[in-house]
C-alpha cells in the first residue's frame, strides 16, 4: 500500500511538472510570435496615420504581450504608451509618406487630462507641417472632444451626441460600511487637506476637501474651456452657457453651436479623407495604426554617443520590486545607474504617481539628490505627481507639469484598521496574545491603539512631515514656513502650482528632455529609457510568478471597476505611514 501511494503521488507530481513545463513552453511560443511580429513596416505614399485610443494609455509601451490580456475572452488589448504616440506624431510630421492624421475618438481610454493635453499638444505641433488632422466620433465625451478640438475638422455621427456638461469629481465613503462590519479605522495625519483618509472616517467631504475640489475643478475646466475656445473660435462664455443650460443634446445642436464641422456617417467620412489625402475619385485611403507605424524606421536615424536618461516612475510608491507600481528598488537603481554612467549627460524623471510609502519616497529622494549633484536632473509630471510623487521631484533642477497635472499634496498620514469588534460581534471570533512587552503587538488589527501608542505614531507623522517639507524647501529654495502654508496635504493643478513656485514651467515630456539637453549643453543625443524593460518571455515569467497573475484576472473580471478595486486594495495593503494623494479623480 505504501508503494502504491508513493507511485500515485509521484505520478501526480510528474503530471504537475509536465503541465508547468507545457505552460512555460506555451508562453515562450507566445513571446516568440510577438517578438517576430515586431519587424520593420514599410508604408505607401499618401498613407493616413490613424489614432485610436480605445486601449489604456500608459506612460510607455510595454514589451510584455500579456499586458492587459483578457483571460476571459482570451484576447489581448495591449495598452499603448504615451511615448509611442508622441514619437509617432513627431516622426509623421516629417514623413513624406504620411498625408495626415485621422483620430477615431469614439472611445478615449486616458487616465487624466494631462495625458490628453500632451497628445493634444503633439497634434498641434504636427499641424505645423501643413498636413491635415481630422477627428471623428460616434459620440464625444468631454475628454475626447477636448482632444478633437485640436483638429482642423471635427466630424460627428448624425445620430451621435457630444457631452458638454462641465467637470465632476466623486468620492466614495466607506464609514457606514465599516461601522456595520465593526471595523474601526484609526487615523493619524498631518494636514487639514490630507483627505485620503476621509472615506474611512466621514460620510461626506469635509469643508477643506470640498474647497480644494472646487478650486481644482475650476482651474482645470478654465484651462480646457479656454483651449477649446481658442481652437473653435467660440467664446468661453458660450461654452459655459452650453454646460449650464444643457443645450448640446444631439448632433444637430453640436453643429449649430459650431462645436463640430459636419455630421457624417463613416462611409461619408472615408470620402472626406480621400479628398484630404488628394486621392483619385474612386481611391480609398490607406491607413496605418500607431502601433504599426511605431515599427516604421525613422528617416536617417542616427545613434548618438551621448545619452539623456528618461526614467519612468509610474504608479503607487512602494517598497521592493513591483512591476505594476513605482518600485523604490527599480527607480533608485535606475537613478544610480544613470548618475554613474559617463555617457548619460542628463536625467529626466517622468513621474505619474499619487504617492504611497513615505519611506520608499525618501529612498528615491536621496538618489535624486545625489543625481542632481552629478548632472542636470529635470522632472516631467504626468496626470499625477502628488504627495510621495511630489516628494521625489523636490531635488530637480527644473520641474515641468501640464496645466491639468494634479500635484502638491504635501502631507503625511497613517491608518491602522481595528477589526476586534467586528470579528467578535459578527463571527464570534476573539484573539488573545502573549507578549514580553506591553507594546510588542503594536499595529495588530485585533485591538485598538492605546492613547500612548497613538501619541507615538502622531509624533512619527509630524517627524516625517517635517522631513518632507524640509526636502521641498531645500530643493525648491523656499522658506520652510511658506512650504508648510501651501502644504497641509492640499492638491494643486499644474497652473496653480506654477504660481506657488512648486513647479517651474508648463510643458510635457518633450519640453523636459529639451531642457535637460540645454542644461547639459548637448546637441546630439539619444534617449535611454529606464528602468530597462525585460524581453517578452522574461517579463511573462516574472509576472506569472508574482502578484501580476491575479491582477490580470481581476482586470478581466472587473473592467473599469478595477481602478476602484485596486485603490482600496493598495490602501489596505499599505497600512502605516503614507505620503499619498487624498483621492483619485476620474473626469470624463
Amino acid at each position: 500500500m505504501k508503494e502504491f501511494f508513493r507511485a500515485f503521488l509521484g505520478s501526480c507530481l510528474g503530471v504537475l511538472i509536465s503541465l508547468g513545463l507545457l505552460i512555460l513552453i506555451g508562453l515562450g511560443i507566445i513571446g516568440a510570435i510577438v517578438s517576430s511580429a515586431e519587424e520593420e513596416v514599410k508604408i505607401s505614399p499618401k498613407t493616413i496615420l490613424k489614432i485610436e485610443l480605445d486601449q489604456p494609455i500608459v506612460e510607455r509601451t510595454s514589451k510584455n504581450p500579456l499586458d492587459n490580456f483578457n483571460f476571459n475572452k482570451f484576447k489581448s488589448s495591449k495598452p499603448i504608451g504615451l511615448n509611442t504616440i508622441i514619437a509617432s506624431l513627431k516622426k509623421a510630421k516629417t514623413d513624406e509618406n504620411i498625408a495626415g492624421v485621422y483620430m477615431d475618438l469614439t472611445t478615449v481610454n486616458a487616465g487624466g487630462f494631462a495625458t490628453v493635453q500632451e497628445i493634444r499638444n503633439a497634434i498641434i505641433d504636427f499641424k505645423k507641417s501643413g498636413k491635415f488632422v481630422v477627428a471623428y466620433s460616434e459620440t464625444y465625451t468631454q475628454t475626447a472632444y477636448y482632444l478633437a478640438s485640436a483638429a482642423d475638422k471635427i466630424y460627428l455621427n448624425p445620430e451621435g451626441n457630444l457631452e458638454m456638461l462641465g467637470l465632476k469629481a466623486q468620492v466614495m465613503f466607506y464609514k457606514g460600511a465599516l461601522e456595520k462590519l465593526g471595523i474601526n479605522a484609526q487615523i493619524i495625519r498631518h494636514g487639514k487637506f490630507k483627505s485620503a483618509v476621509e472615506p474611512f472616517m466621514l460620510d461626506k467631504m469635509s469643508p477643506a476637501n470640498r474647497e480644494q475640489f472646487d478650486a481644482l475643478l475650476g482651474s482645470i475646466w478654465g484651462i480646457i474651456s479656454s483651449e477649446i475656445s481658442k481652437s473653435r473660435n467660440i467664446s468661453a462664455e458660450e461654452i459655459n452657457s452650453m454646460a449650464n443650460n444643457m443645450t448640446i443634446t444631439d448632433g444637430k445642436s453640436a453643429l449649430k453651436a459650431r462645436l463640430v464641422d459636419d455630421l457624417l456617417y463613416k462611409d461619408e467620412l472615408i470620402k472626406k479623407l480621400s479628398t484630404f489625402a488628394k486621392l483619385g475619385k474612386d481611391e480609398e485611403p490607406e491607413a496605418i495604426s500607431i502601433t504599426k507605424y511605431d515599427q516604421v524606421a525613422a528617416k536617417d536615424e542616427k545613434l548618438a554617443h551621448e545619452k539623456i536618461a528618461v526614467i519612468y516612475a509610474n504608479g503607487e510608491v512602494v517598497m521592493g520590486s513591483d512591476s505594476q507600481n513605482l518600485s523604490e528598488k527599480e527607480i533608485s537603481t535606475a537613478l544610480r545607474e544613470a548618475r554613474k554612467d559617463k555617457r548619460t549627460k542628463a536625467i529626466v524623471l517622468r513621474v505619474n504617481s499619487p504617492g504611497g510609502s513615505a519611506l520608499a519616497s525618501d529612498i528615491i529622494w536621496r538618489e535624486m539628490d545625489l543625481a542632481r549633484k552629478s548632472k542636470p536632473v529635470v522632472v516631467s509630471m504626468g496626470d499625477y505627481a502628488a504627495s510621495g510623487g511630489y516628494y521625489i521631484t523636490a531635488p530637480a533642477n527644473v520641474i515641468y507639469a501640464q496645466p491639468t497635472t494634479l500635484t502638491g499634496s504635501i502631507g503625511v498620514f497613517g491608518v491602522l484598521f481595528d477589526v476586534q469588534k467586528g470579528l467578535k460581534d459578527k463571527l464570534g471570533i476573539s484573539v488573545d496574545v502573549a507578549k514580553t512587552h506591553e507594546h510588542a503587538d503594536l499595529g495588530t488589527p485585533f485591538r485598538p491603539l492605546t492613547s500612548s501608542e497613538n501619541q507615538v505614531i502622531q509624533m512619527e507623522i509630524e517627524r516625517i512631515y517635517a522631513t518632507f517639507t524640509g526636502h521641498v524647501a531645500k530643493g525648491r529654495r523656499l522658506p520652510l514656513s511658506y512650504v508648510d502654508s501651501v502644504g497641509q496635504g492640499r492638491v494643486w493643478s499644474g497652473t496653480m502650482a506654477q504660481k506657488l513656485k512648486l513647479i517651474d514651467k508648463i510643458g510635457g515630456l518633450s519640453d523636459a528632455i529639451s531642457e535637460a539637453a540645454r542644461l547639459a549643453k548637448v546637441k546630439e543625443y539619444r534617449i535611454a529609457e529606464l528602468p530597462e524593460q525585460k524581453d517578452a518571455f522574461s517579463q511573462i515569467l516574472a509576472d506569472f510568478t508574482g502578484e501580476s497573475l491575479s491582477t490580470y484576472f481581476a482586470k478581466g473580471q472587473l473592467g473599469e471597476a478595477f481602478v476602484s478595486y485596486n485603490e482600496i486594495r493598495n490602501f489596505v495593503k499599505n497600512q502605516g505611514v503614507q505620503a499619498r494623494m487624498p483621492f483619485w479623480i476620474q473626469m470624463k
